[in-house]
């Protein structure tokens, strides 16, 4: 059965770009101190080895960055995985970035970059099995394993902890976000870009989840215990914009959504409100206590994809909420939610100081304006429809 839900995965699911947009060679010694920005400690890094950090390598056909770092990891799957860190200085979050279909990091890249600036995190974004330069087969499993690799490198190599991650997963790349972040009880926050429920409904109105189904996020993200952040367009023809409403709704510690009006699938960066919703969340989320769970100790995500109900809702008394109903599209207003009846929760939105201190970080408006022109020299196309395999 296993081997029948890998093949419909792979049927209407994976689309890795063909060829790949860049290429992997092993550094030089020489070249390592050369690269923009680097000095000779930093070219040091280049030659570092590790049995979770991977071996570091050069990422061609991209700009060469002195704070972005490439690693090939080894999956527990036997995939070999590339991966780019970019590191931003001063910054306190880590960004953990699963990207969409028919992507890989050299077209990433640049996003990538920009997110890591315009937000003041770090940022880890890597290629599923099968894609760009990543060894392996894409599938559901594979993909899993992939992030779980990434997390730990993130963690044992560069030092985040799991109270400092969020993982952003966009697309196809919300599967493995949220099995992940469902394992991960004091994970900072999530956010949710143009999601889908499961790989079935995106192609099918179905009510039902069946056993060959891939991505259940619609099963699993009532297991998540931090904030979520939800964000899709609504003029998505490609994902419905109900799968991010219909999540959003899913959601224990809601964060205010954005619905972008006019928004399609593939071009939600170049609207103006999308960074700076996320500047806004990323600033409320360094606010805002970690989650302290006493009661488990994480340095990793559980082998169990399950979590005690109740053990889930008692989290929720120990972080403030974040649950608001406001959205870009006001023409469209959310159902309410069960949560409204608990009043007595703070929300990180509204922390004790004014909200200024929170909005504070938008004031460069020119950078904000900004981010979306560069965003449109971006070349980027995430595909999630029914392919007919060759050959049948």
């Amino acid at each position: 059965m296993g081997a029948v839900t890998s093949t419909v995965a792979a049927r209407f699911a994976f689309f890795p770009p063909n060829p790949p947009s860049y290429g992997v060679e092993a550094p030089a010694p020489a070249e390592a101190a050369e690269v923009e920005g680097a000095g000779a400690g930093e070219g040091e890094k280049y030659r570092e080895k590790g049995r979770d950090g991977g071996v570091v390598v050069d990422l061609t056909g991209v700009p060469r960055r002195g704070n972005v770092e490439a690693r090939r990891l080894r999956t527990k799957r036997g995939a070999e995985v590339v991966a780019m860190y970019v590191r931003q200085t001063g910054a306190r979050l880590t960004l953990l970035y699963s990207h969409g279909n028919a992507a890989d990091l050299g077209q990433m890249f640049e996003l990538f970059v920009e997110l890591s600036a315009h937000l003041n995190v770090n940022l880890m974004g890597y290629d599923y099995s099968g894609y760009g330069q990543s060894s392996g087969k894409p599938s559901e499993q594979n993909t899993y394993a992939d992030i779980e690799a990434v997390y730990r490198c993130l963690v044992e190599t560069y030092g985040a902890s799991e109270e400092n991650i969020i993982l952003y997963g966009q697309s196809v790349g919300s599967g493995p976000t949220l099995d992940l972040a469902s394992r991960l009880p004091r994970l900072r926050a999530v956010v949710l870009h143009s999601p889908i429920l499961s790989g079935l409904r995106v192609m099918y109105p179905v009510k039902h989840t069946y056993w060959f189904d891939i991505y259940k996020n619609i099963d699993k993200i009532p297991l998540v215990r931090c904030p979520v952040l939800v964000i899709h367009g609504t003029a998505d023809e490609v994902v419905d914009c109900s799968h991010g409403r219909a999540l959003w709704e899913l959601a224990k510690v809601k964060y205010e959504p954005l619905w972008v009006k006019g928004g399609n699938h593939c071009n939600l960066e170049l609207y103006p409100e999308y960074i700076k919703h996320l500047k806004k969340f990323v600033g409320a989320i360094e606010k805002s206590p970690p989650l302290n769970d006493e009661s488990k100790e994480s340095s990793g995500p559980s082998d169990s994809t399950q979590t005690d109900p109740e053990g889930t809702e008692d989290s929720r008394k120990t972080r403030p909420s974040v649950d608001h109903r406001q959205s870009t599209d006001r023409r469209e207003k959310p159902r309410g939610s069960t949560d409204r009846r608990d009043k007595s929760r703070k929300s990180v939105d509204h922390p004790d100081k004014p909200r200024a201190s929170v909005d504070q970080h938008d004031r460069p408006r020119k950078s904000i304006d900004r981010f979306g022109g560069v965003m449109k020299s971006v070349r980027y196309i995430d595909c999630f429809r029914v392919t007919t395999a060759s050959g049948s």
